[in-house]
């Protein structure tokens, strides 16, 4: 029976539970991100994962500061006042984070900036083209805001959008990751200030833009959706031709953001990435505890 909750106070259930990995692991890139005033999505988002992808070379960097301009309901990222503005010298960071750590594969993501004149696309270059200079075998995947900004919906803004897109595609990521985050019935409750429509465009632009490029995109589970929903969203998904996908348990941070719905089984994420096999996608992670950057790596081996 698939276990329903909506309070912070009920045990999370078996499947949920593990390790944060050997402290040596998380201290050792704890120490190199403090130390240079950057962030990773892996400590400002409490990824259960981070130990062990640390392990394997991987860490994703959150870029442009830790403050959202959005609000969505299910982020614990923060929101709600004015973002830091940009340090000049967070590429070259990064960079050297990234060089002493000796990661093999990084994913590059941000906060939304709908402050910036470009939402951030510009920036998202400067840091790919100072990780190239130091660490050339360095594999980056991107996990980008859709670059809207706008509030009213009109031809010039679409362009402005496709635009900034573009120029991230440009820069030839390894991989370009956009989260749909949850089924369109939900999208106004969970992503407030994002379109389901517009993520997908997003997604299809980058194959319009560079075919062969690989495309990506997750879901959090729990927010209440069907699993005919969750289908429905992965076929959507593949119409625009996105190739991988991760599908993961959302857990509430506090009680300030939405109430848990549902806690998805192993068994039920094991049939919906059996499902998503079937409908195409090339690299499919699907699994309580999985996240967007989870084994990002792995495709390409």
């Amino acid at each position: 029976m698939p276990v329903s909750v909506n309070r912070l106070d009920v045990p999370l259930p078996d499947w949920l539970r593990r390790p944060l990995g050997r402290a040596s692991e998380l201290s050792t890139v704890q120490r190199v991100i403090k130390h240079r005033q950057i962030h990773t999505i892996c400590e400002e988002g409490r990824c259960p994962n981070r130990g062990e992808c640390y392990a394997q070379g991987t860490a994703s960097f959150l870029l442009m500061g830790p403050t959202c301009t959005r609000a969505c309901a299910f982020c614990q990222v923060d929101k709600g006042h004015a973002p830091m503005p940009l340090d000049p010298a967070e590429p070259q960071k990064v960079a050297e984070a990234v060089q002493i750590l000796g990661l093999r594969y990084v994913v590059l993501t941000s906060v939304a900036r709908d402050d910036l004149p470009d939402q951030g696309a510009g920036w998202f270059v400067l840091v790919m083209q100072a990780i190239r200079t130091r660490c050339p075998d360095t594999q980056i995947e991107v996990l980008t805001p859709d670059f809207w900004g706008g509030k009213e919906v009109g031809e010039t803004l679409e362009q402005q959008q496709y635009q900034r897109v573009a120029q991230v595609v440009a820069a030839q990521p390894a991989c370009y990751n956009h989260n749909i985050e949850t089924v369109e019935r939900l999208q106004g409750v969970v992503r407030r200030g994002a379109r389901y429509g517009r993520s997908l465009r997003v997604l299809q632009w980058v194959k319009q833009l560079e075919p062969n490029l690989p495309t990506k995109s997750g879901l959090m589970l729990g927010h209440g959706e069907t699993e005919a929903e969750v289908i429905t969203t992965l076929r959507d998904l593949r119409q625009v031709g996105c190739d991988r996908l991760t599908l993961g348990q959302y857990l509430r941070p506090s009680l300030a953001h939405l109430p848990v719905q549902k806690y998805w089984t192993p068994a039920e994420f094991d049939r919906l990435g059996a499902i998503a096999q079937e409908l195409g996608f090339t690299h499919v992670r699907s699994g309580p505890l999985v996240r967007s950057s989870y084994h990002a790596g792995a495709a390409l081996s």
